[in-house]
């Protein structure tokens, strides 16, 4: 997979997404639940409306990754600076 794919009203629990460019993705209305990402790039990707309950990213570069607008990986990294 190359950057850029766009998931619109899927279900993709138990997916596993494997050493894959998921990087400006778009993920709208998908059901992720239990799904694994494991060495993939999901910077600058998009999740609007998604449910992540169980889901693991493992090893992922996040950066720029939003969730309903949200920019995660600053969000993370605020928190571990514990502001």
């Amino acid at each position: 997979m190359a950057g850029g794919e766009r998931f619109e009203g899927r279900r993709l629990g138990d997916a596993r997404f494997l050493d894959c460019d998921l990087g400006r993705a778009s993920f709208d209305d998908v059901n992720l639940a239990g799904a694994t990402f494991s060495n993939v790039n999901l910077k600058s990707a998009r999740l609007n409306n998604v449910n992540l309950s169980g889901a693991a990213i493992d090893d992922a570069n996040i950066e720029g990754l939003t969730i309903f607008g949200i920019d995660v990986h600053a969000l993370i990294q605020e928190k571990l600076r514990g502001a």
